[in-house]
């Protein structure tokens, strides 16, 4: 879909034996340490906050974040109104902690982004703001984006306010109690209606043509006998949740381009050809696609459990090409929207884990109050998107090689052995399995390999160092 949630890893007390992930973070010039002007800024800032006039103290807001968070951006409370809702949701107001030009907002550029290794967190701000005094933890009072959106019955947002506003969280919840408490039925007050709000926006996006794969996410866990990898997939809160930052992000991304000023997060259309040979995929997959059935109704019918299905879905992928970040000033962009949300769309309600996020919430506090962007933000904008490519793509590396190092980990020593898998991809003898029991994905070589059968394999090689693991086809499963 659009920008899902970032997955925080439980850190350990003490790191098991394992891969030595600060090697691949060195190899990949990730900056681990602040400078010590970044965190004299940082502390400055940590212990003068500026807090806006506005109080909004009054609105019951509580967090929802993986268990262990402390870098909380959003925090929300979900209401009735009329034969609506109203969805208050505050942003960590990180704009009001950096200065555009200073040592923070430069270090800030360096890094782009918050990196989530399974050792630990390489922040994009220094902790005394980004897990302490910018952060929205229970019971402080802190400087907020305060989105006020209204919707209809039906889902559909009829009025949006922003402004800047002191707040106070009530308590940190996190996604497995509130699924819980979803279930039984006990939610408390501020979330009670996050099912039913949840839930239409998930339908208004399906009408829009949203694309969500729904593909588990491959883990690296610290366990008792060390790292180990695991495929996690979301639960039904994670996603009413992540469709109330994606609603925030359409309505942002509409001020801007009513404003005619900003950066928004864009993906092309899936493209004919892809979807073209998806089609001709399905049936070899067992996937059922009717002529008059789009990707996403297709995909939405999936089960990942069924090799088939979980093949198809690796596929495709493929229609989700194409994401990038396009700033812009007077002439609209040509292509606006986000295939994946299915309308336009902006990063703003992960500050301070991402960088686009402060300069989108600035943007549109200053179009939300009638007024244009100040020039130093203006200038900005233009060096964004290829500030958030190349950290994007040093992200990327970085936890692909922390994957297959652990792969390899987990592996080693135990060549020759075969596995039970299920091919996800192949094409002239050479494709890529996938283990029943390790959640490990890994190439293969052999004559026969076709996507979605279930086979076993025979491990070749586990070399940690390289980060190799490779598998040979041994014979039907």
């Amino acid at each position: 879909m659009g920008s899902p949630p970032i997955r925080v890893p439980r850190w350990p007390a003490a790191a098991p034996e394992g891969p030595d992930f600060a090697a691949i973070r060195a190899e990949f010039d990730v900056p681990e340490e602040f400078p010590a002007e970044v965190v004299a800024e940082a502390e400055r800032r940590a212990a003068q906050p500026r807090l806006p006039e506005l109080d909004a103290t009054d609105v019951p807001l509580v967090t929802v974040d993986p268990v262990g968070s402390r870098d909380l951006d959003q925090a929300v409370h979900l209401a009735a109104r009329g034969y609506g809702y109203r969805i208050s949701y505050a942003i960590a107001d990180v704009g009001a902690a950096v200065d555009p030009g200073g040592p923070l907002d430069a270090e800030a550029r360096r890094r782009g982004q918050t990196l989530y290794n399974p050792d630990r967190r390489i922040p994009l701000h220094p902790t005394v703001l980004s897990e302490g005094a910018a952060s929205l933890l229970p019971d402080q009072l802190r400087a907020a984006a305060l989105w006020t959106i209204d919707l209809d019955a039906d889902g559909e947002p009829v009025r949006v306010d922003l402004r800047r506003a002191r707040v106070r969280s009530r308590a940190q919840l996190d996604y497995a109690s509130v699924q819980a408490q979803a279930d039984a039925g006990t939610l408390p007050d501020p979330l009670a209606l996050l099912p039913t709000i949840g839930t239409l926006l998930q339908e208004r996006a399906a009408e829009r043509g949203a694309l969500e794969l729904g593909t588990p996410d491959q883990e690296v866990r610290a366990t008792p006998d060390g790292w180990a990898l695991v495929f996690r997939g979301d639960l039904p809160v994670e996603g009413w949740n992540a469709e109330i930052s994606l609603l925030t992000g359409r309505c942002a991304a509409a001020l801007m381009l009513d404003g005619g000023v900003g950066v928004l997060r864009t993906l092309p259309p899936a493209r004919p050809e892809d979807v073209a040979r998806l089609r001709l995929l399905a049936p070899a997959l067992g996937v059922d696609w009717p002529a008059d059935v789009s990707p996403r109704a297709v995909i939405a019918g999936l089960d990942p459990g069924r090799p088939g299905h979980a093949a198809f879905l690796e596929e495709a992928v493929t229609l989700l090409r194409g994401a990038a970040y396009t700033a812009f000033e007077g002439a609209l962009p040509d292509q606006p929207g986000h295939g994946g949300v299915g309308a336009p769309y902006a990063h703003v309600t992960a500050p301070l884990r991402r960088l686009v996020d402060r300069f989108g919430t600035e943007v549109c506090l200053a179009l939300a109050a009638g007024r244009q962007p100040s020039p130093e933000l203006r200038a900005a904008l233009p060096e964004l998107p290829a500030l958030m490519a190349a950290s994007d793509r040093r992200t990327r590396d970085v936890e692909r090689a922390v994957v297959e190092a652990t792969e390899a980990w987990v592996l080693r020593g135990r060549e020759g052995e075969t596995f039970p898998a299920v091919v996800a991809d192949a094409e002239d003898g050479r494709g890529t399995v996938v283990l029943d029991d390790l959640a490990v994905r890994g190439r293969c070589t052999g004559e026969g390999l076709r996507p979605g059968t279930r086979v076993r394999v025979r491990l070749e090689q586990a070399d940690v160092g390289t980060r190799t693991v490779r598998f040979a086809l041994a014979g039907p499963a």
